[in-house]
């Protein structure tokens, strides 16, 4: 019964992490609810495996549940038979929630000496958990390239608990999560054993929790940069067995040049800055015709403005090839010939590449091989890419996956080693179009707006399929289209100045914290083993 009560619980969590089929309001609330459940089980053990298995076994349900949409990509777009895309999703879901597993195992380690009813030590069960669970969350974001997908802060986007992100990001915000979670399992727990001076402290412990939160949410962590500017976004839903079939290149090209085109929702304020979707042009732009790229300057010179291109760059470098999944600015001024050779014309290369999708793991040739999937080895792009510049307002580019990744779009938003000032806005360019019209579209938002949140920074996303949306520096979103549709959004972007203490150090603080509230544990376990004295549930 229990097992089958974690199962329940995991896969009610993975609910949290966007809205719909759940209204947005209820996300964080179901997080900490499902949350408490595999806490409850860790705190009442002193079996240090029955603690790692239950929280596993949450996890797992969790992540089986909340990116399903992995199963889509591998059997409708790549072929793979059913029962091994199932098995794929499941094997990935087993190795992702290993680290759920130690946080499990660390907890009830440290745990379990503690004198639980004795008020300051009953607090250190809540505070081990959510130190653990930090440390594994933020591991799982960069072992072997890391897959930050469903952190559990992203649950809290429109939560109190968000207002901690300028301070500590996603991380923080995880951290608290879980420490809610803690707090509510000990409550449950101290209601069994009739302890209401315990109870009260886990109750104020939470309230203070909020209020604090509150508090924080009040501060303002951006100055306003520039003239508002008005953005194109352009959500060309073209099919992905269209997109990459070359007798149909140039017919989905038309259709999204057409897009771009429409008359200004507003003839007052033309947009001045055109996104496309990530990868609009699939093949490499060396592969085009000089008239095609002659035809794109000249659709910028028409509209008057900046056009932002999703493309695949071949460059040769030093008499050395080099494959980059790239976004070209280009705009009446921009050189054909440059745009041929990829070279004096501002692009910004992917620098965080997709295992499976933009390069191939050491070992796994063979699962790639059986897909049915265009996948390619691409070049990593440098560090310290210049953003770009349009009209006072400087753009930060990152490419689909990459906004999974906050601590890696901090450097484009500090002032520059030549004085260039760092990006007032951010954009992300995407194509979800693998996954179908599924929960990893909303999901993506969810965390394209924690970005925002920590950075101070808007952020508007130009996608494929969706969700194509205009977010403003404190993660609200101005405005969407409806996903699985072509169209354009024109949207009105108020550009933004001034670091957060996030942008300044990054994930460091919650990790130190977090690996300080372990180490503390720990001497307290030493300190209770010595003394003889501990009492354990």
């Amino acid at each position: 019964m229990v097992w089958l009560l974690l199962l329940v619980a995991g896969a009610i969590h993975a609910l949290s992490f966007s809205p719909d089929p759940l209204p947005d309001w209820t996300l964080p609330y179901v997080q900490v609810l499902a949350m408490a459940v595999p806490a409850f089980i860790v705190f009442s053990t002193r079996h240090i495996g029955r603690a790692a298995l239950a929280a596993f076994v949450f996890s797992v349900s969790s992540f089986c549940v909340g990116v399903y949409w992995l199963y889509i990509s591998m059997n409708h777009f790549g072929g793979l038979a059913a029962p091994l895309a199932a098995l794929a999703v499941l094997l990935f879901a087993l190795y992702l929630s290993l680290y759920a597993g130690l946080a499990g195992a660390c907890t009830a380690w440290l745990g379990r000496h503690l004198n639980v009813m004795r008020v300051p030590q009953a607090l250190g069960r809540p505070l081990l958990w959510a130190c653990a669970w930090t440390l594994g969350e933020w591991l799982r974001g960069f072992v072997f390239t890391g897959f930050p997908w469903n952190n559990i802060g992203y649950a809290h986007t429109n939560s109190l608990l968000s207002a901690w992100a300028p301070i500590a990001g996603v991380y923080g915000v995880a951290f608290l999560a879980a420490l809610a979670s803690g707090l509510v399992a000990c409550l449950i727990y101290y209601v069994k054993h009739n302890r209401p001076g315990i109870m009260a402290a886990m109750a104020s412990a939470l309230l203070g929790m909020f209020i604090v939160s509150f508090g924080l949410s009040r501060i303002t962590w951006f100055d306003n940069h520039g003239p508002v500017m008005t953005v194109r976004l352009v959500q060309g839903n073209i099919a992905q067995q269209m997109k990459f079939d070359p007798s149909q290149l140039m017919s989905s090209l038309q259709a999204q040049f057409t897009l771009a085109t429409r008359p200004a929702a507003d003839v007052q304020h033309a947009p001045s800055v055109i996104i496309f979707p990530e990868t609009i042009l699939p093949t490499f732009q060396d592969r085009m015709a000089p008239e095609f790229w002659q035809s794109v300057v000249a659709l910028a010179d028409q509209m008057k403005a900046t056009l932002f291109m999703g493309s695949p760059m071949h460059t040769v470098v030093n008499g050395q090839d080099r494959y980059t999944n790239s976004v070209l600015a280009i705009d009446s001024n921009t050189s054909v010939e440059a745009l041929m050779q990829g070279r004096q014309v501002p692009v910004y290369d992917k620098r965080h590449l997709v295992p499976f999708g933009e390069f191939v793991p050491l070992g796994f040739r063979w699962f790639v091989d059986a897909l049915n999937i265009p996948l390619g080895d691409f070049d990593r792009g440098e560090q310290g890419q210049q953003s770009f510049a349009v009209n006072n307002q400087r753009f930060a580019p990152n490419i689909c996956y990459e906004d999974v990744f906050g601590e890696e779009l901090l450097p484009a938003l500090q002032t520059q080693a030549d004085g260039t000032p760092g990006a007032s806005i951010m954009f992300n360019v995407s194509n979800l179009g693998w996954f179908g019209n599924t929960w990893a579209l909303r999901q993506h938002l969810q965390i394209s707006r924690m970005r925002s949140m920590e950075t101070a920074r808007p952020m508007i996303r130009a996608t494929n399929t969706g969700s194509t949306a205009a977010i403003d520096a404190t993660g609200r979103v101005l405005s969407q289209l409806p996903t699985a549709t072509a169209g354009t959004l024109d949207v009105q972007i108020q550009g933004t100045q001034g670091l957060t203490l996030y942008t300044r150090v990054g994930n460091s603080l919650i990790v130190i914290i977090s690996l300080l509230g372990l180490v503390a544990g720990w001497m307290q376990k030493r300190r209770t083993h010595v003394a003889g004295t501990g009492t354990t549930v």
